[in-house]
């Protein structure tokens, strides 16, 4: 037979059981959440150089470029995106920038860097997903890196990745 104190802590304990799920329950995340509030994508980007004999547009970036979503240093996050693959082996893809378009850093300019997220996956991404868009699950840090395809805002820790359903 349960007493009146069991039962009160078992009813308290399963009342907090959802709370506690919810507050481990990562933020979903979209590209324009990376620009912080107040500040418009049009005003990031600049006229650029074209050169119409190559064919090439190079943005010429603001200072808004470089502005970085503060709320979503050490936040959980979920977001999506394309894999660029930096470190990747047989096992598959463990370091990679993710962008919000295919091809994005390698066929045309680089978006600017609030645009950009340098990742290290805990379990390495197959090979064979690189066109694939993804999910990817972890804790993001705002921080300016500089790579050899362009300039990242943030980083982020993958704990999970998963292929993107529409």
């Amino acid at each position: 037979m349960v007493n009146r104190r069991a039962a009160l802590w078992l009813l308290s304990a399963g009342a907090a059981a959802p709370g506690a799920a919810l507050a481990n329950a990562p933020r979903e995340v979209m590209w324009d959440d990376l620009i912080p509030p107040g500040v418009p994508y049009s005003e990031i980007i600049g006229e650029g150089d074209i050169d119409v004999v190559n064919d090439f547009w190079a943005p010429i970036y603001d200072a808004n470029a470089t502005k970085l979503n503060e709320t979503l240093n050490g936040a959980l996050i979920r977001m999506p995106g394309y894999i660029i693959p930096f470190d990747f082996s047989a096992q598959g893809v463990t370091e990679f920038m993710l962008v919000p378009y295919v091809g994005a850093c390698i066929h045309v300019p680089p978006p600017p860097a609030n645009q950009l997220v340098m990742c290290r996956a805990k379990k390495p991404w197959p090979a064979d997903g690189l066109w694939d868009p993804v999910w990817v699950t972890g804790s993001m840090r705002t921080e300016l890196q500089s790579t050899v395809l362009g300039e990242t805002g943030y980083a982020l820790v993958a704990d999970k990745m998963e292929v993107y359903e529409w």
